[in-house]
Order: C-alpha cells, then structure tokens, then sequence
C-alpha cells in the first residue's frame, strides 16, 4: 500500500488518479499510524515552503516521515514535496526543512528570457539511472516552480535545462524527489511512479 500524505498543502487526488491508472494500491492519509505502516510514502505539495513545514510540523509528519526513512522505506517528493525533504529554503525567509536530502531550496534566477514561475514542458537529461529514471532519457516532464533544489550532484539524478540546469529529479538512498509533476506528465510521468514502486518492492523483499 502507497500512502499519499494529506496535510492540506497537496494535489493528492491527481497523484492518486494516476496510482489507479497504474494499478498501484493507494490511500490519501494525514494520520500517523497509516503512513508508518505503509508500504512508500509520497509527499505532494503545492504553495509556500514555511507553510508548508509548519503543517508537517503540527500535525507531527516531520517526525513520521524521518522514522520512516531511517527504518530504509521509499519516500517520493513531488514539486513541493520534493524541497521539503532538502535542510532548508529561503523562500519567504529561512526555514529549516526535514533534511532527508543534503541542499537547500532557492528562487530561480529572474531572467527576462526564462520566465519565473517556470511553467511547462522541459526535457530531462539523466544524469544517474535508477528505477525511477531508466525510463526518462531525453523524455518531457511538467514543471510549475519557482524555486529550485541546490544540492551537491552526488544527489541528482535528472536536470533540465532552463537558466540554470534544474535538478528535476534527486535522490538519496531509497529517498526521491521529483521537481515536476510526474502525475501531469502523461505515459512518461507513469514509468517514474512504476520506477517507485520497484523499488518499494525491492525494499521489502530486502527487509524479509
């Protein structure tokens, strides 16, 4: 069972419409207990970090969410998501974020030519392949951000180029985060979340 994690800062019905398409069993949860139980955990998130993180934080998902990591099962970040598993961002001041994923999140540079908020389609270049990315070279995802992971390379696992090169996916361990919306990204959006469930069920079988 994938719990897709309710905290009022997300577009859990999109990602779980696409969970259905794909046959992956799914539930929109904000309560603690299901989502440790779970098999993967997927963070959505749209809006404003400092809000977010505070909702995390008073309905105690921070907490959750890092036992979940330390216990080694997968956790997929989506656009907002994504950021919040980085130590920090800037947006709207600073605010500490759960640290799962060395960097922080900054604004992307205004530039008269790349447009803030950066809005559509961008081809993806592979820079590690994994479950999630074996399946995505060359390929357009969706993005709608105007803030972006700055982390060491060692953790990205896909860009995209705009002005700068995006970190569009980024990983640690069985940690993932997705910049775009694999859930607006049509067939090609579907193979990342069937990328996150092998390696769910690589993890379970390693923990048998």
């Amino acid at each position: 069972m994938i719990v897709i994690i309710d905290y009022d800062t997300g577009n859990t019905k999109s990602i779980s419409k696409a969970l259905d398409f794909i046959g992956l069993q799914n539930k929109i949860s904000s309560d603690t207990t299901e989502i440790a139980q779970a098999d993967g955990v997927i963070l959505p998130g749209v809006g404003a970090y400092p809000e977010a993180m505070q909702e995390l934080n008073r309905r105690g998902l921070n907490k959750t969410l890092k036992e979940i990591a330390a216990g080694g099962k997968p956790i997929l970040g989506v656009c907002l998501g994504m950021q919040l598993l980085l130590e920090s961002s800037n947006e709207h001041g600073y605010t500490k974020g759960l640290g799962l994923i060395p960097g922080h999140v900054d604004m992307l540079p205004d530039e008269s030519e790349f447009a803030v908020p950066h809005m559509g389609w961008n081809q993806l270049e592979i820079k590690r392949t994994t479950p999630l990315t074996k399946k995505l070279a060359g390929e357009y995802v969706y993005y709608v951000h105007s803030y972006y992971a700055n982390c060491p390379e060692d953790y990205i696992i896909a860009t995209s180029g705009y002005s700068i090169n995006i970190p569009g996916m980024i990983n640690n361990g069985n940690i993932y985060g997705a910049q775009f919306h694999p859930e607006k990204s049509g067939q090609i959006g579907l193979e990342i979340l069937k990328g996150f469930k092998e390696v769910i069920r690589s993890c379970k079988s390693s923990q048998q």
